[in-house]
């Protein structure tokens, strides 16, 4: 066996360790802004990773964060196996107390015992590359290779989710625990059964980089579902919309059928709602369409096609759903004109990060956008999903 990748990368974890579990980040590709309409989404996994070296057996968990330990917050959590109870809204170690009840949840029973480990990640935290969900993914892979847990991929990335979503109460949709755990780049169908798609992405690599504009995502999603919620109520207490229509629409932004939905049928009614919404309903379709058409260039190698699409993604994201900022236009372009074939948004956008298609012109995109106002960024790789690396 040749030397483990957290060696070679110079990563500073025990060497003395039983094993070492990883996990990569994600960028956030095609369709930003559907998973939460249950519309189909595409994460690809990046070559960033959360590692967890797990050192010996112990009667608790008993872990450390080497990144907050440098940065000197606090940096250690010590917690019982069986439902470890959370802390204060914050607390970094909550993913991973709200992991190990989400594993003993689906097992029906609490584990036995547990080890000491230490945590190292390449993945920033706020720079729109899912660490939450990388440690999430690490730590579960971790237990279940330590317990034997037999856990499939699938099995992961379900119990992450449910960790940060149900648990530890964070608003997110299936997109970055499936991206962390299944690892490439995949079509994820987010609405129970979840269906996953593996799709090809050969010598793709992508440019992103954290404008350092930061902006809640608490704030961005609630508004944007309630816009579209109210233009679908609009629609269902009108008298003029044929029942056949009404029964693939709701008055929730995630009731509706959207992937049975075409424009041609619903646009001679989009009158009867206000402005703001029948933009956010005009893009949840339209949106939806490119990727379709997307994926479609994915699978075929139609490079040039897939770029198209990703700037079209972009503009529907700047122009209907409107969470662009004139800083991130103007990284935007300076990236494109610096050789790039396509740059969007990544992630739920008003600032955070862009994610750039550049072939051969990697560093000279990565390059303009930091001179015109990105904080940080990166030339990433596709990468595989959770490991045991030694």
């Amino acid at each position: 066996m040749g030397v483990p990748s957290w060696r070679e990368r110079g990563l500073r974890l025990p060497e003395r360790s039983l094993f070492v579990a990883s996990a990569p980040g994600r960028v956030d590709f095609l369709n930003t802004h559907q998973d939460y309409k249950g519309l189909p989404v595409v994460p690809v996994a990046v070559n960033l990773r959360t590692y967890v070296a797990v050192v010996e057996q112990s009667e608790r968990f008993e872990v450390e964060s080497i990144n907050l330990r440098e940065e000197g917050l606090a940096h250690r959590d010590s917690f019982p196996a069986g439902s470890p109870p959370l802390l204060e809204r914050g607390w970094w170690g909550n993913y991973l107390r709200a992991v190990v009840r989400a594993v003993e949840e689906h097992l029906g029973r609490p584990l036995k015992g547990g080890f000491k480990a230490v945590i190292h990640s390449e993945v920033p935290v706020g720079s729109g590359l899912s660490s939450s969900a990388a440690l999430e993914v690490a730590f579960a892979k971790a237990l279940d290779h330590f317990f034997n847990l037999g856990l499939s991929p699938v099995e992961l990335a379900e119990l992450a989710f449910q960790a940060e979503n149900r648990i530890a109460g964070i608003p997110c949709g299936r997109l970055d625990q499936y991206a962390s755990a299944l690892g490439g780049a995949i079509l994820l169908h987010p609405r129970p059964p979840v269906r996953v798609e593996p799709l090809p992405v050969q010598g793709l690599s992508f440019v992103a980089v954290d404008s350092g504009i930061r902006h809640s995502v608490a704030d961005i999603h609630p508004r944007r579902q309630e816009e579209i919620s109210r233009g679908l109520r609009a629609l269902m207490s009108s008298g003029e919309v044929p029942g056949e229509l009404k029964a693939k629409l709701g008055y929730r932004f995630d009731e509706p059928a959207w992937e049975e939905l075409r424009l041609p049928e619903l646009e001679p009614y989009l009158g009867l709602v206000d402005e703001v919404s029948r933009k956010r309903i005009l893009f949840t379709l339209l949106m939806h369409e490119s990727t379709l058409r997307a994926v479609e260039a994915l699978r075929s190698g139609n490079l040039r096609g897939l770029a198209a699409e990703v700037n079209r993604q972009h503009e529907l994201l700047r122009d209907l759903y409107e969470v662009s900022t004139p800083e991130l236009e103007r990284i935007r372009s300076s990236m494109l004109e610096a050789g790039a074939l396509a740059v969007k948004i990544s992630g739920a956008g008003m600032g955070g990060s862009l994610l750039a298609l550049a072939p051969g012109r990697e560093r000279e995109a990565l390059e303009a956008g930091l001179r015109t106002g990105a904080a940080r960024g990166w030339v990433l790789g596709v990468d595989e999903g959770a490991r045991v690396e030694s």
